[in-house]
């Protein structure tokens, strides 16, 4: 069911991409990318937080921008992103860099709205996301060693997003972007972890 979800909200998506308008107020077509800093949040079975540090990633993709109301848009899209946590500690005087990725394609859903701000637009939106890992792999490394492995982690994730940016009269947009994660895709029952983190994006609409 979550999966047949996604891919209906994928439909959609790109079906209205194939309906562009340059006019102001019509729908309007955006490309986007930049990078993340995205963790892991959750705790251990123990009760303790888990301790990473934030891991840089990037994310790209496109979305459609449908007019709604004045100033307010309904804004789907189709993105990449890659996600996860890092985690350095010093073991007998070497330092050991623990990096998890997960890769996802990620829909988000958002309510935008877009004020006359000097030649442009300020810009500010919300709203839900739905995403469906697609590949992951542990990284661990040291001064003389490097070891990958697969990871375990649940598919399906969804939460929250919110952004604010500012797009220019030529299309051309800059956005920060801060999204919190509502699911557990830890499937160890005595452990929880959720995607939270930001990111920069620039972006082109048409």
């Amino acid at each position: 069911m979550k999966n047949r979800l996604l891919s209906i909200v994928l439909i959609l998506a790109l079906s209205a991409s194939f309906a562009i308008a340059q006019e102001p107020g019509k729908m309007s077509f955006g490309i986007l990318g930049g990078v993340n800093f995205q963790n892991l949040n959750g705790k251990i079975s123990s009760g303790d937080k888990l301790e990473n540090d934030m891991l840089m990633g990037f994310h790209g993709g496109v979305n459609v921008q449908i007019p709604i109301a004045p100033e307010f848009y309904f804004q789907p899209g189709l993105m990449f992103a890659v996600k996860g946590a890092k985690n350095t500690k010093t073991i007998l005087g070497s330092e050991i860099t623990d990096e998890i990725k997960l890769n996802y394609i990620e829909v988000p859903l958002n309510l935008v709205y877009k004020g006359a701000l000097g030649s442009g637009f300020v810009m500010l939106g919300f709203g839900p996301y739905v995403a469906y890992g697609i590949s992951g792999k542990e990284v661990i490394a040291g001064n003389s060693f490097s070891y990958e492995k697969g990871v375990d982690y649940n598919a399906f994730d969804a939460g929250a997003n919110i952004f604010v940016g500012y797009e220019m009269s030529s299309g051309i947009f800059l956005q920060l972007d801060t999204q919190f994660g509502m699911l557990d895709i830890d499937p160890n029952e005595n452990n929880t972890a959720k995607n939270t983190g930001f990111g920069l994006s620039l972006g082109y609409r048409f």
